[in-house]
């Protein structure tokens, strides 16, 4: 693949993506930052879309749209609601699905009426991640997604009744993977785990840590991975 789009919610998140990126032009639309430019032999496209569900969904449906690419990766923050995961610790999703939404009878938690239970992450893209050589710990599996910044043991217990294998919780990839869904683009969520709520009790110090220990690290893991795609 030779164009690759890549969401990011926040402007820290943004930052650390672009500094990948070995040469670039900025643009804007709407309320959308764009970066084009080369990370390797790759074109990318790096969009700030804003935090949550429907920011997630229009940045997804724009750089769609505007630029065409043939994958679309996320990346950035999650939090870690499995015991096995450390800050830093990156978790691939092989499944994208959302812990808060219900439509019913004849649907299953997770499940907008007409879509997929879960959405799965692209099989060639996956493949890519598997090829990285790291020391950063890579773990694949579920991502759940729902606009809630997950803090208490009780919300994170609510989620696990429901989706007990489920590693991160995010508030967009399951937005970007319905989008990516219906528009019949290859998705992959990539996410860097910031903090470990309900597991740990200091889990807002452990965010807040994070970004002052400088997760470039994780973030080279996205740059091999591109090259690999």
């Amino acid at each position: 693949m030779d164009k690759i789009g890549i969401i990011v919610a926040m402007g820290s998140e943004f930052r650390l993506v672009e500094s990948l990126f070995e040469s670039e032009e900025e643009e804007k639309a709407g309320a959308c930052r764009f970066v084009r430019g080369k990370i390797g032999s790759k074109e990318v496209v790096l969009m700030q879309a804003g935090i949550g569900k429907v920011c997630a969904a229009v940045g997804a449906v724009e750089m769609i749209g505007r630029f065409r690419p043939e994958c679309i990766l996320n990346t950035g923050v999650a939090g870690g609601i499995d015991e096995k995961l450390r800050v830093m610790d990156i978790v691939v999703g092989r499944e994208v699905t959302y812990h808060d939404v219900w439509c019913g009878e004849g649907n299953e938690i997770g499940q907008v009426q007409g879509m997929p239970s879960r959405y799965p992450g692209a099989e060639n893209l996956l493949q890519a991640v598997r090829n990285v050589k790291t020391d950063v710990a890579l773990w694949e599996g579920l991502i759940c997604s729902g606009d809630r910044f997950i803090t208490e043991r009780s919300a994170l217990e609510g989620i696990k009744r429901d989706f007990p294998e489920g590693l991160a919780v995010d508030m967009e990839s399951g937005a970007i993977a319905q989008v990516c869904h219906i528009y019949g683009v290859p998705f992959l969520s990539c996410r860097i785990i910031s903090d470990t709520p309900g597991i740990v009790k200091n889990h807002a110090l452990q965010y807040q840590n994070f970004w002052t220990i400088a997760p470039e690290k994780s973030f080279e893991v996205l740059k091999q991975m591109i090259e690999k795609i």
